[in-house]
């Protein structure tokens, strides 16, 4: 077979297209027909594929041509053009179809961008480290990150001078065993941003890709931002162990410490420090008073303790102190040099000065003391000492044990009531206050055993929550809720109740499954029944309040912050805790028509609360003055005598007379 010009040219796979100075096609070949047959193109006539071809001259080499085809879609070209020969007008241009090759560039971009884009919104970026040269390649979203420009490179060494020096060795060695073992490795590091003004947490995931010869050519990696996250984590870390308004220990982590200290052969000293009072300091300055002094105390009494000793917030207005390897008369003179220095150190407030004065009282903690007891005896010496005029300290002693027998007596009247089933419980309304409906109940405990004298919560609450006992009051009422919304009466009118929990039910972690079991077992509704906790308890147990929020809430349960404002350490709660509701306490609404503070405070709460779609409950509602001050403010319900006595939950279980 003779190899001719024609017969090459008809069965390459580039187009030729001849075109003569008359700018018709004078020759093609089968590719140039191919190029455009399948696609409804043509080289002659209107609309033909040649008129993208007219705006290139002779000499254009590869220019990129775009044909929208005719049946739809675009084809992509790169054509060259030249005289066909010395003295010939006619032109020749050399067509390759470079559709598939654009089409997986901007694949290839398009995935690149996505990339980028994922890269920002998740606050992250990859590198590629070579080791042999120590070039590190950087993606614009983690140049971005780290405030370089985009676009660039830096050499490894660079890159680890923009580390935090305490994490360099840690860095060095991951590395340093990823590239002897080879595989996957991560860390957390700290890195500077370039002009050093700002320093990020980043967390890191790596992998070592090795050559044919199974040695390290290069390092493959990702870094995510994660410093907000962190910070978050150590929020919440420390609230899970700190009183959010002082700083201080809170209650779990003091008992736990008190708890050590026990079985210690070397013992310790408790002090119970109360606020001489304190409820006068709020009355009269303020709450915003309030907390400063608060702060301050644990300020002053931090630094005069002592290096080993530890300082926690029980809640309210009381400390406490423990310190290991002193005995009662040591803990005492400790005591006593504690209420001098307060009493001789005014707290600045912005005005005159306030004169603070506590009262301690104090217990030895010898080895396999009772924690419980500990607490109960200190808490009879801090009685003493207020008893004995406030500003002093007092040592427990044997001599008051006549009150501890008597305290004792108080709970195992409780628990016989529990046993014999003669507690009893009342319901106060918390009413709608746009329409004046009665919206749901707070249940209220009371002991009515038929001995004298009667006794409210306030006589046997705080005596139980230093025991177990509280525990089976909490569950006794969540029970008799329970038993009660599932009546027929309750479950015809739609009756809706909330109770209120301990801060040591909140460390129940079998609390929430319970509750729900319960819940299920009676097929009542979540939604008609609601817990509260207070601040003291959300303080003692923020984690496990955290816990069971969640848990009650996703399946229908309300979760209300009791008492909200008894200080301003409140917000951070909301902050970190779910609710559905918050009530806003007393003492922030009986004086609501007179007090533009309280006024501007309740405005605040409501804001809040609007803001994370939480409804309001305004608690004390005794006059009706309150009433439409409270609903012009955008407060959702409201509670108090005027809206609604207690009255025997029994009552709201008769059946409606036919």
């Amino acid at each position: 077979m003779q190899l001719t010009g024609a017969y090459v040219a008809g069965r390459t796979s580039v187009a030729l297209v001849v075109v003569a100075e008359d700018g018709d096609v004078r020759w093609l070949n089968d590719a140039a027909r191919r190029l455009v047959a399948p696609f409804g193109g043509t080289w002659n006539g209107p609309g033909s594929a040649l008129e993208q071809l007219r705006g290139i001259r002779p000499g254009a080499r590869w220019a990129a041509v775009r044909w929208p085809s005719p049946v739809g879609g675009t084809r992509w070209w790169e054509v060259a053009c030249r005289h066909l020969g010395p003295g010939d007008p006619a032109v020749l241009y050399e067509i390759t179809d470079e559709t598939d090759r654009h089409q997986r560039d901007m694949g290839v971009r398009n995935a690149q961008w996505r990339l980028a884009r994922l890269e920002s919104m998740a606050g992250m970026g990859s590198w590629e480290w070579i080791p042999l040269s120590g070039r590190v390649h950087l993606s614009d979203g983690l140049l971005r990150l780290l405030g370089l420009p985009e676009g660039g490179e830096i050499d490894f060494e660079a890159y680890r001078g923009m580390l935090h020096p305490d994490d360099l060795p840690m860095v060095d060695a991951t590395l340093a065993e990823a590239l002897r073992s080879g595989g996957t490795f991560s860390y957390v590091h700290r890195v500077f941003t370039a002009d050093r003004a700002a320093m990020r947490i980043f967390e890191c995931f790596g992998e070592v890709v090795p050559d044919a010869t199974g040695a390290p050519s290069r390092v493959l990696g990702t870094s995510r931002d994660v410093t907000e996250q962190q910070k978050a984590r150590q929020e919440l870390a420390f609230l899970a162990e700190h009183d959010p308004l002082t700083g201080v220990a809170n209650r779990r982590r003091f008992t736990a410490r008190l708890a050590q200290c026990a079985a210690s052969a070397q013992g310790a000293a408790l002090l119970l420090v109360d606020v001489d009072n304190f409820k006068d300091i709020n009355d009269l300055r303020g709450h915003a008073v309030g907390d400063h002094v608060m702060r301050s105390l644990a300020a002053s009494l931090t630094a005069r303790i002592g290096p080993d000793a530890l300082l926690g917030r029980l809640g309210g207005d009381e400390f406490a102190v423990v310190a290991p390897g002193r005995d009662a008369d040591a803990g005492l003179a400790l005591a006593e040099t504690l209420c001098r220095a307060i009493a001789c150190a005014p707290i600045a407030d912005g005005g005159s000065p306030l004169r603070v004065t506590v009262s301690i009282g104090v217990s030895g903690v010898a080895q396999g003391s009772d924690v419980e007891t500990v607490l109960s005896q200190a808490d009879l010496a801090l009685y003493e000492a207020k008893r004995g005029g406030r500003n002093r300290a007092r040592v427990f002693v044997p001599d008051q044990y006549d009150q501890a027998v008597r305290r004792v007596s108080l709970l195992q009247r409780v628990a016989a009531a529990l046993d014999n089933d003669t507690m009893e419980l009342d319901a106060q309304p918390i009413v709608d206050l746009r329409t004046g409906a009665v919206t749901r109940h707070e249940l209220l405990i009371r002991l009515r055993d038929g001995l004298e004298p009667d006794l409210g919560p306030a006589d046997f609450l705080p005596a139980a929550e230093r025991s177990d006992l509280v525990l089976q009051l909490d569950r006794w009422v969540l029970e008799r809720a329970v038993r009660a919304l599932a009546s027929p009466a309750a479950r015809a009118s739609g009756l809706r109740l909330e109770v209120n929990m301990s801060a040591r039910s909140l460390e129940d972690g079998d609390l929430g499954g319970w509750i729900l079991a319960q819940l299920r077992s009676a097929d009542v509704e979540p939604g008609r029944l609601g817990l509260e906790i207070t601040e003291t308890a959300a303080v003692t147990s923020l984690d496990a309040a955290r816990t069971l929020a969640t848990q009650l809430i996703e399946a229908g349960c309300g979760f209300a912050l009791d008492d909200f404002g008894s200080g301003f350490g409140s917000f951070t709660y909301l902050k970190y805790l779910r609710f559905t509701s918050v009530k806003i306490g007393g003492d922030f609404v009986r004086q609501l028509d007179d007090n533009r503070i309280d006024r501007a405070l309740v405005a605040a709460v409501i804001g809040v609360c609007q803001k994370l779609k939480m409804t309001t409950v305004a608690e004390q509602v005794d006059r009706a003055e309150l009433v439409e001050l409270l609903r012009t403010l955008g407060v959702d319900h409201g509670q108090g005598y005027h809206l609604g006595r207690p009255r025997p939950l029994a009552d709201l279980l008769v059946p409606a007379a036919m």
